[in-house]
């Protein structure tokens, strides 16, 4: 049960304290602590009883009960309200109460393990311990209830009672009175502890008073009562089985709620995780070819929101983010709904694809890395995402809600970072890899599993469970990327979660996804849905209605120039483009002559180019470029004044304010880029122009912000150490406890102020030339000794070294505290002081 024996140290005495108990503790057995608990390492503690200490702090307490599951927890909460110290039997009759229960029985010494090697119980099996600043949060006091609903033991209830009302209640409970008030309480706790005694008590209780104690005896046990109560409270009073919290207050003892709880300190042990239940079982090929659908619809949408944003997105707010007209705006744009625009957003931004480009007027824009992205491989732009994805700490699904002072949260604003979403996401995906290939969960049994595995993580003021949020979240995003398929984890959603994980034990610390096991991750899966992903192809299907199908994902080039040329009119497997009088002019525009059109589409369908399409692109390329805009303001000509005479007389044109400065010019007080628009929207084809007369080819100017970097992932406290660090940290540890407690040889002059030196643990204080006589004995005899030492910023410790040579002021040694050869100036050190011969 644990690793708080006394492994490795030929320790026989019982611990006195936490720090005894973590020195009997082998290596391994402190990096389990450590692993568990890595705040702790934060920084590496000096030696083992500062390591208790800090174990021992209140920050530090409530985060290890925050990863404990739910049996753990129910285990330390029943030793909150056991005898301190506690023998095993009876935290087992807490837990399994006096029926028994073989599941508890079976469970119960793992989760003492868990909560030995967490350094939240400490001692052997007859003395077992909970660290007091546990015991504070979780026992019942005046300021907050047990988790188990019992209340005060009779001693904690009976305090300040007066001795004459004691004796009063003994006599009305049968029992015989007693000389002082101590011995009083001890009779009547044995009489509400013994079961016999206490099963015939309220076998003699009324009806009414049963009813009373059965509404309390699960919790809360607290109860208001009238000056005047009536006769069953009355009865129950009188015999302290209701004993006075305050005034008005009655509490059940909690020895009597035990007894009618059957000795069991929960309603319901919960020893057993919760089984995740299968809802639906597809064949797993279905699932990985819809995920692979799925993945190639995000890397689409992807893009089309960059392609959106080509030319600058949205104004970024005061405040940071996006505003809510804008994300509706990209929402149209993407036919999807706000809340999945929204995610799509912030997985480009967190893919590092977008930014803000740091402009006056600040937008957002795409980003140099967007452009590297384009030119990847499918498998491998789905790859980038994923690997953005898994380690991300920003929740989108938190978009339209209020942050704690009434705020509203923004995509790409502030205050979206979770640092609790890589945890769950990996935990998430690592669960649904358990249920067999093609299997989709029901979703409230995998939530049920996540609650009992943190029970008391995610859970905010306002009473929503953050953890049971982010599941759903990730579920719905995982199907949007293409991890899942039908609600069943794919082939390739089964590599992004790392290969070989290390050994995890129930309640220790298990964090998120970290950004190199994401990436490596992703490079498996990608692998994985390259077979699965359409080739490119590079032809369309041209038809009579002026529309072209595209069989599916088009080849970069292709896609391109069709989307210049067309319009997307609708999505899925197979992309139909329309061709309209707009959209050929658009390609007019770009450069593109109308014969270059018709080799494009000749070069590229599959079906001859219909007619109605090749004569639509030769009206609006006879009728491009008739009318000329240039600047005046503005001006219109055009050599046939016949067509100069139409435009005026139409009414449309009023708001243009043209007047006729010659037969084939017109003037315009409106500017060119509005004449064009004007004129356009009656039904001409203008074509702007240069100072010099030049028709000018309008594209579209791509807006690139400076190289961003993606935004780092907001951790959810220290991440979980490896093992070099772990080594590494518990060798500083142990020398360093050696260190503070080794003891000075007797030299039998030492003065007043260096025996209190060596009894305190001070840093030892001698003179320059003592300091260099003894280092020089020491490398001579090769012998070890204590040294104070203050570093080049000032901080002093304590070292324990073995001299090996001094010359030039300086001492090279091997240091037992870094556990390695260092070289020490010999006027940073304080003073020295032989270590005696057994203690190294």
């Amino acid at each position: 049960m644990g690793t708080d024996g006394n492994e490795g140290k030929g320790v026989t005495a019982a611990p006195r304290t936490l720090a005894e108990a973590l020195r009997a503790r082998g290596d391994e057995g402190l990096a389990v602590l450590l692993r568990a608990r890595p705040d702790l390492l934060v920084p590496v503690p000096n030696d083992l009883t500062q390591l208790a200490t800090r174990a021992g702090t209140r920050a530090s307490v409530v985060r290890a009960l925050e990863r404990l599951d739910r049996f753990a927890l129910q285990t330390a909460e029943a030793l909150a309200v056991a005898p301190d110290p506690a023998p095993y039997s009876v935290l087992l009759a807490l837990m399994a109460g006096d029926e028994g229960d073989p599941a508890v029985e079976a469970a119960l010494p793992g989760a003492v393990g868990v909560l030995r090697d967490q350094a939240l119980v400490w001692g052997d099996d007859e003395r077992l311990r909970l660290v007091r600043t546990a015991r504070e949060l979780l026992a019942p006091s005046s300021q907050h209830a047990s988790p188990t609903g019992l209340g005060p033991t009779v001693a904690e209830a009976t305090a300040g009672m007066s001795p004459g009302r004691l004796q009063e209640i003994l006599a009305a409970a049968g029992l015989p009175t007693t000389h002082d008030p101590v011995s009083a309480v001890a009779a009547l706790t044995a009489l509400f502890t013994d079961r016999d005694r206490m099963g015939a008590l309220l076998d003699t209780a009324p009806m009414e008073a049963l009813a009373v104690l059965d509404r309390l005896v699960w919790g809360p046990p607290y109860g208001e009562v009238t000056p005047h109560p009536a006769p069953p409270v009355r009865w129950l009073r009188e015999r302290g089985l209701l004993l006075p919290a305050t005034a008005r207050t009655v509490v059940l003892p909690r020895e009597a709620a035990l007894h009618l709880r059957g000795g069991r300190a929960h309603r319901t042990p919960e020893p057993v995780p919760p089984v995740i239940a299968p809802a639906v079982e597809h064949r797993p090929q279905v699932v990985d070819n819809t995920a692979a659908g799925q993945a190639y619809t995000a890397l689409a949408t992807v893009e089309e929101l960059l392609k959106e944003w080509n030319e600058g997105g949205p104004a970024v707010l005061r405040a940071g983010g996006l505003s809510v007209r804008d994300l509706k705006r990209t929402a149209v744009a993407l036919d999807v709904s706000e809340p999945v625009a929204a995610f799509w957003v912030e997985l480009a931004y967190a893919a590092g694809l977008i930014a803000p480009d740091g402009e006056a007027d600040e937008r957002y824009a795409p980003t140099p890395a967007f452009d590297e992205w384009l030119e990847l491989p499918s498998p491998e732009r789905w790859g980038r995402l994923l690997a953005a994805w898994l380690p991300a700490t920003r929740t989108p699904g938190l978009v339209g809600g209020q942050d704690a002072k009434g705020r509203a949260l923004s995509a790409l604003g502030p205050d979206l970072d979770r640092g609790a979403a890589p945890e769950v996401r990996r935990r998430v995906l690592a669960l649904l890899a358990e249920l067999p290939a093609g299997a989709s969960p029901d979703a409230d049994t995998l939530l049920a599993r996540l609650r009992w595995e943190r029970p008391l993580r995610g859970a905010a003021t306002s009473g929503t469970d953050l953890r049971a949020r982010l599941a759903r979240w990730t579920l719905t995003e995982a199907e949007m990327l293409g991890v899942t398929g039908r609600g069943a984890l794919s082939t390739h959603g089964r590599a992004l979660l790392p290969e070989a994980p290390s050994p995890e034990s129930r309640g220790t610390a298990e964090g998120g996804i970290s950004v190199a096991e994401a990436a490596a991750g992703a490079v498996r899966a990608a692998a994985l849905l390259a077979p699965l992903l359409p080739e490119p192809v590079d032809h369309v299907l041209l038809q009579a209605d002026l529309t072209a199908v595209a069989p599916g994902p088009l080849q970069r080039p292709l896609a391109e120039m069709l989307a210049v040329v067309a319009d997307v009119e609708s999505k899925g497997g197979a992309t139909v483009y329309r061709f309209t009088p707009a959209s050929v002019r658009r390609a007019l525009d770009s450069g593109q002559a109308a014969a270059d059109l018709h080799a494009f589409l000749a070069a590229h369908s599959r079906t001859p180019v219909p007619q109605p399409l090749a004569y639509l692109i030769d009206d609006v390329a006879r009728r491009h470029g008739h009318l000329r805009v240039g600047a005046a303001s503005a001006y219109v000509r055009c050599d046939d004044d016949a067509v100069l005479g139409e435009i005026l007389a139409d009414k449309r044109s009023a708001s243009l304010r043209l007047r006729r400065l010659a037969p084939t010019v017109l003037a315009a007080q409106a500017d060119p880029a509005a004449l064009l628009e004007g004129l356009r929207s009656m039904g001409f084809a203008p074509a702007a122009e240069s100072a010099e007369g030049d028709v000018l080819v309008t594209r579209a100017h791509a807006r690139r912000t400076p190289p961003r970097t993606p935004p780092a992932p907001v951790p959810d406290g220290p991440p979980v150490p490896d093992a070099t660090l772990l080594g590494a940290a518990v060798r500083a540890i142990r020398a360093g406890d050696q260190a503070s407690s080794v003891v000075r040889k007797d030299t039998g002059d030492q003065g007043e102020d260096q025996d209190r030196e060596r009894r305190g643990g001070e840093l030892p204080r001698t003179s320059a030339a003592e300091t260099l006589a003894t280092v020089q004995a020491a490398a001579l005899t090769g012998s070890a000794v204590w040294i104070g030492y203050v570093n080049a910023d000032g901080a002093a410790s304590q070292r324990v070294i073995a001299p090996v040579r001094v010359e030039g002021g300086f001492v090279t040694a091997y240091d037992h505290t870094a556990d390695e050869v260092r070289t020490y100036p010999l006027h940073r050190i304080t003073g020295v002081a032989e270590v005696a011969d057994d203690q190294l």
